[in-house]
């Protein structure tokens, strides 16, 4: 009798820069940096690759070196995400001078095989106390046209904004063989259609499976248009989310303690991690009526 295969995940969106990675919350060190194990965790589970998103400058430059720690296992984004657009008015020697260093890192960690997708960039109208319209729609776009000349596949986030997000993304697609992915997916059956429709992959977490109508609209993504992800140390699958009813038989994720209370080998309560994936693929499995082995193979 053959051996069954062992499942291989690859997470598409995992934010391994955040310092709670390194033991540090809110600015304090909460216990030891467990980077190291938070990876091994993953490739235990079967993980063979991952996808650590930049969020700004900063992060994108802290997420290509992360990604040059695990070359061949982990890879960059390198973006400024809409929630963070005002940095660019901000930035010492004005928005030029950012979307500049933006392009140059971008250039030099593609080149160097670290940085495969520009993101997370998009429109957060949910969230406009923490960036107003106007520079997210500004920035947006400008740094659509910067993927466009480096010929860099999209990481995009979507929230609440899918007319001016389509309006923008819509007619520089074309210019992209590779066009990307919207991760973190939570729009409805319509705007799911819409990405498809546009030549975009759709990427599914814990935060996209919460309602009966999340898990209509995972269902109903083509298996070959949907990536699985993590967003850890956020969005993980919690008892409360209708996702939930399908988690048995999924496999067990290792102790969580309190951060105050970290013990090696463990996870932390409330960080998520990408040692999730697996339990994210068979929710997915289950909703879909398919196997694993699907959702993995896809």
């Amino acid at each position: 009798m053959t051996e069954p295969k062992p499942l291989r995940y690859v997470d598409i969106g995992i934010n391994l820069s955040d310092p709670v990675f390194r033991g540090e919350y809110h600015g304090k060190q909460a216990h030891e940096d467990d980077l190291d194990d938070v990876v091994q965790r993953a490739r235990d589970v079967g993980c063979s690759k991952f996808m650590v998103t930049g969020s700004d400058l900063v992060e994108s430059k802290h997420a290509v070196n992360v990604a040059s720690k695990y070359p061949g296992f982990c890879y960059a984004t390198v973006g400024v995400h809409p929630c963070q657009a005002k940095l660019f008015d901000e930035y010492p020697g004005g928005p030029s001078k950012m979307l500049e260093e933006l392009r140059a890192l971008a250039i030099e960690s593609t080149q160097s095989g670290h940085a495969v997708a520009f993101g997370e960039i998009g429109l957060d109208y949910d969230r406009l106390f923490l960036s107003p319209k106007e520079p997210q729609l500004k920035y947006f776009e400008a740094q659509l046209d910067l993927a466009v000349e480096i010929q860099l596949p999209l990481f995009l986030h979507s929230r609440a904004a899918s007319e001016d997000f389509e309006r923008l993304l819509a007619p520089r697609l074309a210019k992209l063989p590779k066009r990307g992915l919207v991760h973190s997916f939570t729009g409805t059956m319509d705007e799911m259609n819409r990405m498809i429709a546009l030549g975009l992959d759709v990427g599914v977490n814990g935060c996209s499976m919460k309602t009966e109508e999340n898990l209509e609209v995972v269902k109903a993504i083509p298996l070959d248009r949907l990536q699985i992800e993590t967003d850890g140390p956020w969005c993980e699958i919690r008892p409360s989310h209708a996702s939930a009813k399908h988690l048995n038989g999924a496999p067990d994720l290792p102790k969580a303690v309190k951060k105050e209370k970290w013990q090696k080998g463990c996870m932390v309560k409330g960080r998520n991690e990408p040692v999730a994936i697996a339990r994210v693929a068979h929710v997915i499995a289950s909703v879909k009526g398919i196997t694993v082995e699907e959702v993995c193979e896809a």
